[in-house]
């Protein structure tokens, strides 16, 4: 059985880009694999250092994917805060990184862009903490997006350098999570390829939104004119409504709208309506599950306790070895 390893970032409430994304997948990750999800709360820091509610966006995103399907009898789930060794491990690491090679990771040069005002110390050295963070499970597997594929590399530059300097073979190299098929990427409601937090709050659709705020996001989804000749090519906007509608919707419905268009009969409005009530209708069991859940205050921290302490376990060991490795003994 392989280790994986994967964060989660405590950013609250999660839509549907995330569920078809990496959530769905985490869910079938468990099945066969030993997996460890974290809440990575040290490393929203690096871009939000005075968070105004780090604990409510922690206990939101660990109550939206439980109500999605992790099951913390199949996986550990556990918040990074709550695993000290990392930190240790964390130090260990930045000893062996160098200044010319972090500034050069392409997300800290974006990053130091696009908040010039706030380039840390932990944005610099945020490949040695997630690296920290894959490592200290020894984990073989790591599933990332193409924007996390420079810190993985980074995280097999730091695991062998380790082995090299210390002349051990301790860490393995993890390599990318194969998911074995294409990943769905939910478009936006805003004509955006992407449905995300950061695009606007009427961008996504929330796992937690009641069929109200469902309605309305969608009803204000961006639309044209209408096709002004049969089989027209879709601009991105209507191509994203048709893409949602072919995953939220019967493939029946999907084919009616899409002949619809062709022929120039297309109602936006209409089709709309329908989507709207489609994604009401699929998202009711999570939003339910996720009601139960935020009302059961003693199982969510049952369920951090059980994760704190597989992962202190795992974490533990790890660092009673790279420091005998190292070579700190007790007199």
């Amino acid at each position: 059985m392989k280790t994986v390893v994967s964060g989660i970032r405590p950013t609250g409430n999660l839509h549907l880009g995330n569920y078809f994304g990496a959530l769905r997948n985490f869910i079938k990750m468990q099945e066969s694999n030993n997996c460890y999800f974290f809440i990575a709360d040290y490393h929203s820091l690096t871009t939000h250092p005075t968070p105004l509610d780090l604990h409510g966006n922690v206990r939101s995103v660990l109550i939206d994917y439980l109500a999605a399907g992790l099951d913390p009898e199949k996986a550990t789930l556990y918040l990074q805060s709550d695993v000290p060794e990392v930190a240790e491990l964390y130090l260990f690491l930045n000893m062996n990184a160098y200044k010319g090679e972090l500034e050069r990771v392409t997300s800290f040069k974006d990053k130091a862009r696009s908040q010039p005002d706030n380039i840390n110390a932990g944005l610099l050295t945020y490949p040695t903490l997630m690296a920290a963070d894959i490592i200290i499970h020894k984990a073989h597997m790591v599933p990332v997006g193409k924007d996390q594929e420079q810190h993985l590399e980074m995280t097999r530059t730091f695991a062998n350098r380790f082995n090299r300097m210390y002349k051990v073979d301790y860490f393995p190299e993890p390599v990318a999570y194969n998911f074995g098929e294409e990943l769905i990427k939910i478009p936006g409601l805003d004509g955006s390829t992407k449905m995300g937090k950061s695009e606007g709050e009427g961008n996504a659709i929330f796992l937690s939104d009641d069929p109200a705020a469902i309605r309305k996001k969608v009803m204000k989804a961006v639309t044209d004119s209408g096709p002004t000749e049969p089989n027209q090519p879709k601009p991105q906007a209507i191509q994203n409504i048709f893409y949602l509608m072919q995953i939220m919707s019967k493939p029946e419905t999907y084919e009616f709208f899409s002949d619809a268009y062709n022929n120039c009969q297309i109602r936006y409005g209409d089709m709309k309506k329908q989507l709207a009530e489609d994604i009401v209708n699929f998202t009711e069991p999570l939003r339910e599950k996720i009601k139960e859940l935020s009302d059961n205050k003693e199982y969510l921290r049952k369920v951090v306790n059980i994760g704190k302490e597989k992962a202190q376990d795992s974490a533990a060991k790890t660092i009673k070895e790279v420091r005998e490795i190292i070579g700190y003994k007790n007199f």
